[in-house]
């Protein structure tokens, strides 16, 4: 079994010490050596009941709702496209924040970043909106950031791209692989359909790579990379990333060949006018969140490890939720890009499933057990009856002998009986397409 080791930072509450032990099958996953379902349970039919047990014992480990639904939040992503399309249009009274300390610490930022951060009034209008309506929102971001930042580092760091791009994210989607804008776009990242196609992204019934974290993050890098190496400039990278290159170079020929971003803004459109500021906005607050009151809540408890086995046939979060003690939800939460509730088996793909370590050692040890369960639980639906099988079969091994006449072809007669070509020749054994007059070809209808 193929298996892949996450390093995540998502916080989980204490051990419960006075969980219960309900029986013989429970007490044994306490021990390393014996976490699992025994050939005897298997046997006795009781699988289902074995599983409940598993997750009766996983509730020692309890995960705190609020910061996973923090984690998971749905209300941000629109909070943040609004700020994105409405830029203040009149100075915004902040008195917390003067216009000369903001102007020395954007020129401290500036010194330290390769992009090209002045003050302006409009920047300084965003910083000041933001910080006076949005104070609550941007410290729920930068709880959630703690998860997601140190991943989006990694991979840009690997890239050679600026880390304060991972700024670019919280802009784009609030933190929210689920998000998804009235265009289409969607995960953290904001992938376009055809876009993310291009980067390697798969999109199907069952899986949307868009909201995969580490390959979205993955092809947000190879994508800004890209187009740096096209525009040189990260100011007209990140105009590019939201409106499309074709736009930025749009606005260079209206404004008479400009390449300062401040002198395309006007050129732009509305929703990229307010979205470079927004995001040189959202960095100043996250570089200066100190300085204005901002803590990262950090309370007792720890750090853990994610762990992903790839599975062996299709298997649903509510069939993993009986195993494993966990809601549907917090599997949804580690597998997001799963947009069906279902971790797929396809073969030839590498579907794998993410949970907590102390989870997934459950799933790995009683694996058999798992889809011995499935399986039982599959043999109670409804089949087909006998004789629509029998009539089926019967359909199927219906033959004809066609005589061919002077002229015909194979694709006439493959025409004429609604088959192709390569199932006449598999049929009948030819290697090539010439025909004679006389000679008797199977169909098999």
């Amino acid at each position: 079994m193929k298996k892949t080791y996450f390093f995540t930072l998502l916080y989980i509450c204490s051990f419960s010490a006075n969980s219960q032990v309900k029986n013989t099958v429970s007490d044994t996953l306490h021990k390393p050596s014996t976490n699992r379902i025994t050939n005897d349970s298997l046997s006795s039919g009781n699988l289902r009941e074995g599983l409940f047990h598993l997750q009766d014992n996983n509730k020692a480990l309890k995960y705190d709702k609020k910061w996973l639904e923090e984690l998971s939040n749905n209300s941000l992503f629109p909070l943040m496209q609004n700020d994105i399309q409405s830029t203040p249009s009149e100075n915004v009274v902040y008195n917390e924040l003067s216009t000369e300390v903001l102007k020395e610490r954007l020129a401290k930022l500036d010194q330290k970043t390769p992009f090209h951060i002045e003050y302006n009034p409009i920047l300084e209008n965003v910083i000041k909106n933001f910080l006076k309506n949005r104070r609550s929102s941007l410290q729920r971001l930068m709880n959630i950031s703690q998860y997601y930042f140190p991943m989006f580092e990694k991979e840009l760091v690997k890239h050679q791209i600026p880390k304060e791009i991972k700024y670019l994210a919280i802009v784009e989607s609030a933190l929210n692989p689920k998000a998804t804008s009235p265009m289409g776009a969607k995960g953290l990242w904001q992938f376009m359909y055809y876009t993310g196609k291009m980067y390697g992204l798969e999109v199907s019934n069952y899986v949307d790579d868009r909201s995969h974290p580490e390959l979205a993050t993955q092809a947000a890098a190879q994508y800004l990379k890209k187009l740096y190496s096209v525009f040189n400039d990260w100011d007209l990278v990140l105009a590019a990333y939201n409106s499309g290159p074709g736009n930025v170079t749009k606005a260079m020929r209206r404004s008479g060949g400009k390449t300062n971003y401040w002198n395309l803004r006007p050129y732009l459109p509305n929703e990229t006018a307010g979205y470079v500021p927004a995001f040189l906005a959202t960095m100043y607050i996250f570089e200066y969140a100190k300085e204005h009151g901002f803590q990262t809540q950090k309370p007792e408890k720890v750090f853990f490890e994610t762990d992903t086995v790839q599975v062996k046939r299709h298997i649903s979060f509510k069939d993993i939720s009986q195993v494993v003690g966990m809601t549907e939800e917090e599997i949804g939460f580690f597998n997001p890009a799963y947009t069906l509730n279902i971790v797929p088996y396809i073969e030839g793909k590498n579907y794998g499933v993410r949970l907590p370590v102390e989870a997934i050692g459950k799933f790995v040890n009683n694996e058999d057990a798992i889809y011995a369960y499935l399986d039982q639980e599959a043999s109670k639906r409804e089949r087909p009856l006998p004789e629509v099988l029998s009539s089926v079969q019967a359909s199927s091994n219906k033959r004809t002998t066609h005589k061919v006449k002077k002229g015909e072809t194979l694709g006439r007669i493959a025409s004429r009986y609604g088959v192709t070509v390569t199932q006449l020749k598999k049929w009948n054994n030819l290697r090539s397409t010439n025909l004679k007059a006389g000679q008797r070809i199977v169909i098999h209808k």
